[in-house]
């Protein structure tokens, strides 16, 4: 599509995997308070939410019975205009085969699935081939995080070798994560850009204070945001955010005057759509 055509995706990230209420008091962590900042962000632009749950003590999991309650709950909350994506993000504590587990027990809309995790150096091919397989057929929403050029690397070869299954795919690309202090920087994105020809939609976060400039450099070139607490808490004032929805409206302001429409839930489901 000739630029400005694709509207603009932004997915909401409230609170990842490890921020806890002792690093920020408002960041919402239980089904409830998730559902009402999901709302809130989905009126400030987000047509799509990336959720983590946690245990009872605040701690990342993959609890399939969790996970049901946040969706029902942020479903209720949402209506049915909005793309629910799940995390399969390891954190040090799970698995390859914790992680396509829970998936296949889940059966989500839709799932974030790091390359680096799901298929390191040692995996069963066959297994990858036959669970990616199983996600095509249940009709699963895949988004691979790309975290490095070598995460592409691996990414085009599972598209190249068939063991994942199809010819484009949506992909996220994650600035800041393994930089000094976890600060991203938009030039960070041009190690990004022309890597593969497997890649339907792509989608950008970064981490610390640059995140709005990072997304709207990443808008410029067409791409998709993900957004909010799990990455960043400051807006581009430098001062702290009273919630996710304030950083989804500030790159929602400025993703207009580049001229990129904001994507509705239906298209946000259509744009991650993979081309099996």
């Amino acid at each position: 599509m000739a630029y400005g055509e694709t509207p603009f995706l932004i997915a909401s990230a409230p609170n990842g995997a490890r921020k806890t209420k002792a690093d920020l008091i408002n960041i919402p962590i239980t089904p409830e308070e998730v559902a009402r900042e999901a709302l809130s962000c989905k009126q400030a632009g987000a047509a799509m939410m990336h959720l983590h749950v946690r245990d009872e003590d605040q701690k990342h999991s993959l609890d399939v019975g969790r996970y049901r309650e946040m969706l029902t709950e942020v479903r209720r909350t949402v209506g049915p205009d909005m793309l629910l994506q799940v995390t399969t993000e390891a954190v040090g504590m799970y698995s390859a085969e914790d992680q396509m587990a829970m998936i296949c027990d889940l059966v989500p809309e839709a799932v974030s699935i790091a390359v680096r995790e799901i298929a390191p150096e040692n995996a069963d091919l066959n297994e990858l081939k036959g669970f990616f397989a199983f996600m095509r057929e249940a009709g699963i929403l895949p988004q691979l995080i790309l975290y490095a050029p070598e995460d592409v690397a691996r990414f085009n070869q599972l598209v190249e070798t068939g063991v994942l299954p199809g010819e484009k795919f949506p992909v996220l690309f994650v600035l800041g994560r393994y930089t000094a202090g976890q600060v991203s920087d938009p030039a960070d994105l041009l190690s990004f850009m022309g890597t593969s020809s497997y890649i339907s939609e792509w989608m950008l976060c970064a981490f610390g204070a640059y995140e709005n400039a990072c997304v709207l450099t990443g808008a410029g070139l067409g791409g998709h945001a993900r957004i909010g607490f799990e990455n960043n808490h400051l807006n581009v004032d430098g001062l702290p955010a009273s919630s996710n929805a304030e950083l989804i409206a500030q790159a929602r302001d400025g993703s207009r005057l580049l001229g990129r429409k904001i994507a509705t839930g239906e298209q946000a489901k259509y744009l991650m759509q993979p081309v099996w």
